[in-house]
């Protein structure tokens, strides 16, 4: 034991894949990461049966040696993480749940296959297929996965009617949903060749094995091949692609990880700033406005720290002074402790009215979260090192602001009014 934890000190603070070994460099566990140090670290915290299962004790008691393979991204860690598992078949992954209902990716043997998500139950009775890829345990950060994925190589899925099957029924071909946002390549109106769709398949291919590195070194061999012909446009498609992958932001993906990781009481947190401070407001068209404050202690949601602001000042929808007004109550509270990062819900213009509320001779840092379309984490704006190094922890905060908010606001929204 004591070993082992003297190799976790050496393992990366990255992404990545880790692996139980037990006697004879048999594989027992394989597992993912967004940090290979804390989350193999985790596994040597008290009460660890209760904090995840007694047959990961036992594993952990019955290996004598730990390996990783680091990765470039959480995105890849995810995806190799069940080829791997596939491959190898560890006795203790197989063992600690049935994978039966965890969902596989499913490349059909079609002209132009389509991309699904398929229990493993179903796998028997589902026909023809080109590829599985999988099991998953991990069902939500896969399905965020595949959202990133699908915005770099589009692709066809269940609702998606090629122009070819709907011309056999006597229609002209339509655009899916999916076409009008740019996630479909346009199999359903007959915009792509077969010959080029099933080069994105094999892309994707490279993708689902964790093969993100070698996907990308092909795309670049095929870049500098189009620029040598002067095939300039698909140059330049090929080039943002690349762009793309070398830049994949994980944030969503960070966040299903670490959410997980904290539902034990004892799970391990060390390297988490003391305090942080999360801020956010809540409001339907400017009525029922309420902020909030909650904390994270050591990387552990604090609840009773947790404060609830009615906005007095602001009147109307203006978050930004909303925003101002609540932290500047918060700074007249000299007997709450002062936070080591804090935490805002929004872009550039949040980020700006904190920063400059909490400068001055003790500056705290401010790292601003900011959402996409669907509201939900896209990246982060700050000091670059302090997101690379506390990633988790904000993305944490900022989701359990944006809750606590969000049920008060609905509290109030049944009242009908504001208390005083």
């Amino acid at each position: 034991m004591a070993s082992l934890k003297e190799k976790i000190k050496k393992l990366p603070d990255s992404p990545g894949v880790y692996f139980f070994l037990g006697l004879r460099k048999k594989i027992l566990y394989i597992g993912k990461a967004t940090s290979l140090r804390d989350r193999v670290r985790s596994y040597f915290a008290d009460e660890i049966a209760a904090i995840r299962s007694p047959l990961i004790e036992k594993m952990v008691k019955e290996a004598v040696s730990i390996d990783f393979r680091k990765t470039d991204s959480v995105l890849e860690a995810l995806m190799l993480e069940a080829d791997l598992i596939r491959t190898f078949r560890p006795v203790y992954n197989t063992k600690e749940k049935d994978d039966k209902s965890y969902f596989c990716i499913v490349i059909t043997q079609e002209k132009f296959p389509r991309i699904l998500l398929v229990r493993k139950k179903d796998l028997a009775s589902f026909g023809p297929t080109k590829a599985v890829f999988g099991p998953y345990p991990h069902s939500g950060s896969l399905k965020e996965a595949l959202k990133i994925i699908r915005k770099i190589f589009p692709y066809r899925d269940e609702k998606c009617v090629t122009a070819e099957q709907q011309l056999k029924k006597g229609k002209t071909p339509r655009p899916c949903f999916n076409r009008s946002i740019g996630l479909c390549p346009g199999t359903c109106t007959g915009e792509v060749l077969a010959k080029e769709y099933n080069r994105t398949v094999k892309y994707l291919e490279l993708i689902f094995k964790g093969k993100i590195s070698s996907l990308i070194k092909s795309l670049e061999k095929e870049m500098s091949l189009a620029a040598k012909e002067e095939h300039f446009e698909q140059a330049a498609i090929l080039k943002k692609k690349i762009y793309a992958l070398t830049h994949i932001q994980d944030v969503s993906l960070i966040k299903q990880e670490y959410l997980g990781d904290i539902s034990g009481p004892n799970a391990d947190r060390r390297g988490a700033p003391h305090r942080v401070e999360a801020y956010d407001v809540a409001h339907l068209s400017g009525k029922a406005m309420v902020g909030v404050m909650t904390v994270l202690s050591d990387g552990h949601p604090d609840k009773n720290q947790y404060r609830l602001f009615h906005i007095r000042e602001q009147k109307g929808i203006d978050d930004i002074s909303a925003l101002k007004e609540i932290i500047s109550r918060r700074l007249k509270h000299l007997e709450w402790p002062r936070p080591a990062l804090v935490v805002v819900d929004g872009a550039q213009p949040q980020y700006t009215a904190a920063e400059k509320l909490f400068s001055g001779s003790s500056a705290v840092p401010v790292v601003a979260v900011i959402k996409n379309a669907s509201h939900k984490a896209d990246r982060l704006l700050g000091n670059a090192t302090i997101i690379q190094k506390y990633a988790k922890q904000i993305v944490l905060a900022n989701a359990e602001a944006h809750r606590f908010a969000l049920n008060r606001h609905k509290k109030l929204r049944k009242k009908g009014f504001l208390s005083t």
